[in-house]
Formats: structure tokens, sequence, C-alpha cells
């Protein structure tokens, strides 16, 4: 069965190095928790999907999805891998919230063949902001 996936915007981060510190940071025991107001109708579906991360307008990293949460104070947390994987930059315009992404318009691990993945993130998010790549 195809997996489903999740996109949310990380805010307040300039670049890939700023994300993983984040991660680093939060993660406890191989996990990171991400609190969010409503459980997502489809969560079932994604548990084994990933959560993508968009910075500056592009898909730069996934967590995998391990589980949803209930938590004391009424939102749910989104339990993840802390294990934060790359991806080729994909374009993607920043939202509110999360969005759900399937498996047939989600970034792989693997080069597209265009070379853009091997540009460093800084690089590729100076092209973004100028609608190059």
């Amino acid at each position: 069965m195809p997996n489903l996936h999740l996109t949310k915007v990380a805010f307040a981060c300039r670049d890939l190095e700023a994300l993983q510190q984040r991660v680093a940071r939060r993660a406890t025991d191989g996990e990171i928790r991400i609190a969010t107001r409503m459980r997502p109708k489809r969560a079932d579906e994604l548990i084994g999907g990933n959560l993508y991360w968009i910075v500056k307008h592009g898909l730069v990293a996934g967590l995998e999805i391990l589980r949803f949460e209930d938590r004391e104070d009424g939102r749910i947390d989104i339990v993840c891998s802390a294990d934060l994987k790359t991806v080729a930059p994909t374009p993607r315009r920043a939202h509110q919230g999360w969005r759900y992404l399937d498996d047939a318009h989600a970034p792989s691990g693997d080069d597209d063949g265009t070379g853009v993945g091997a540009l460093p993130p800084q690089l590729y998010g100076r092209l973004a902001a100028l609608a190059l790549v």
C-alpha cells in the first residue's frame, strides 16, 4: 500500500543546517515530537510515511512518522524518528499547518538526473528565490 506523507514549513529555519540543528536539539531517545492542534483525518495512512520539511520554498528533508499521541492539553503529537533524511530539493510553496502528499508527488532520496539535488542547500535556496529552479 502506498504511503501518505505530510509537508510542513520549518518556521524560522534559514537553511537545512538550521533544521538539522533544531531536530538534534529536540530529539529524545531517537524520537522527535511535533505538536499540532488537530489529528489528521488520515492518520492511519500516515504511519510509516514521512513528514517533509519546507525550507525556503523547497522540500529539503523528511522524518519518518512513527505514531500519533494525544497530549494532556488537547493537542496531538506527531511522533517521528529523529533521523532526518535529506532529499533532492523539490520546489514547494509555503503554507500554514500541514498538507497531505501522496507517494507519487513525494521527493525521493535519489538524484533525478537534473543535478539540482547535488547543489548545496544554500545555493539552491538562492536560486529558488530567483525562480531559477
